[in-house]
């Protein structure tokens, strides 16, 4: 993501790829003013009042709609925001969807300015705009998981399992070095040389892999990290334990998961953190809260009470110096604040 202009009322972004999607769809709810390069039919051509001719051409122009709904699926490359026109050449008053994708620029704003949460936002995704992607394999005996890291989710990108089963094929060498080989040839397709690996797993298999990734001449970057289990918790223990630091480094996915992590962690043993709206409340006030990792949509929530009650307790934690980690939860970490109720405080002191 890209920022091309700023100002009060709100900002001028160009969509670089498919994660600054998830951004733009948290700021894009009910209120907000999007504008882009769009297109419309004239209603002048109609045999009708209001129609148009479907023959008629779709001129390109800018469009700025009043945002009243906004879909998004993490991981696809489709933003859908509808709304009612209010400034155009044509059809003011009139509904219109925009169709954001990757290569656009957009430009949002609110009446009465863009709010501070939505501005840290747009900061933290554009300071993540210069993190590159990277790939995560997770190598076992009979089955490889691939995964793309993004700023905010592990996106499944495959997964392989030896066919047939039982022990007489896991033990055969060979059936297992032309499995290995097969899976390295899509892995080398999927992942281009610029993009750095970080292959895990518990057990041998994965330096097998890796040699096998070489031998077909990839030049990735490839951290090679031991787990100890398999699956998709390999990728998650990947993440939260630091054992890929030197590709994933502060990575923003990793720094959410981390923080995700610490808090369950100081759950389990009593110490200070704090879960609940009340109790991170309590503690916000008192100046307690160091990070407060929070849901990113509960500080947008429809639900003005839910909504206001949140951006006072990120307000306060900012005041005092604390970090608002906005995170998203497209991730097995993001699941578990989602059952803490949304949000985790890591303080600085034990509050009672």
């Amino acid at each position: 993501m890209r920022q091309l202009k700023a100002s009060d009322e709100g900002v001028r972004l160009r969509i670089d790829d498919a994660d600054d999607l998830w951004t733009l769809a948290q700021i894009c709810r009910s209120g907000a003013n999007l504008g882009m390069l769009s297109h419309r039919r004239d209603s002048t051509t109609g045999t009708q009042d209001g129609g148009r001719a479907k023959s008629a051409e779709r001129k390109p122009m800018w469009i700025e709609i009043q945002v009243s709904e906004c879909a998004f699926q993490a991981f696809t490359d489709n933003l859908r925001v509808h709304g009612v026109i209010t400034e155009a050449k044509i059809d003011i008053g009139a509904h219109h969807t925009h169709l954001v994708s990757p290569g656009d620029e957009v430009e949002i704003s609110f009446e009465g300015g863009l709010p501070e949460i939505d501005r840290a936002l747009v900061k933290s995704a554009l300071a993540a705009g210069s993190q590159p992607k990277s790939g995560l394999v997770v190598v076992e005996n009979d089955e490889v998981l691939i995964f793309e890291v993004t700023s905010h989710g592990i996106r499944d990108v495959s997964s392989f399992s030896m066919r047939g089963g039982g022990k007489k094929a896991e033990d055969s060498t060979g059936v297992r070095r032309g499995f290995f080989e097969r899976v390295a040839r899509e892995t080398k397709l999927v992942f281009p040389d610029r993009m750095p690996l970080v292959i895990c797993g518990p057990g041998l298999a994965r330096e097998q892999f890796e040699g096998m990734l070489r031998a077909l001449g990839a030049e990735n970057q490839i951290l090679n990290a031991a787990t100890s289990i398999g699956g998709r918790s390999a990728a998650n223990e990947v993440l939260a334990g630091g054992a890929a630091d030197a590709v994933l480094g502060e990575h923003e996915l990793v720094r959410q998961v981390r923080a995700i992590e610490d808090g369950l962690a100081r759950i389990s043993t009593n110490g200070a953190v704090s879960y609940g709206a009340a109790s991170i409340a309590a503690a916000a006030e008192q100046g307690a809260v160091e990070k407060l990792v929070i849901d990113a949509s509960l500080l947008r929530s429809e639900d003005r009470a839910i909504r206001s009650r949140w951006e006072e307790v990120a307000s306060t934690v900012s005041t005092n110096r604390g970090e608002v980690i906005q995170a998203s939860v497209d991730h097995d970490a993001g699941q578990q604040l989602i059952g803490m109720g949304g949000a985790l405080a890591l303080l600085r002191w034990k509050v009672d």
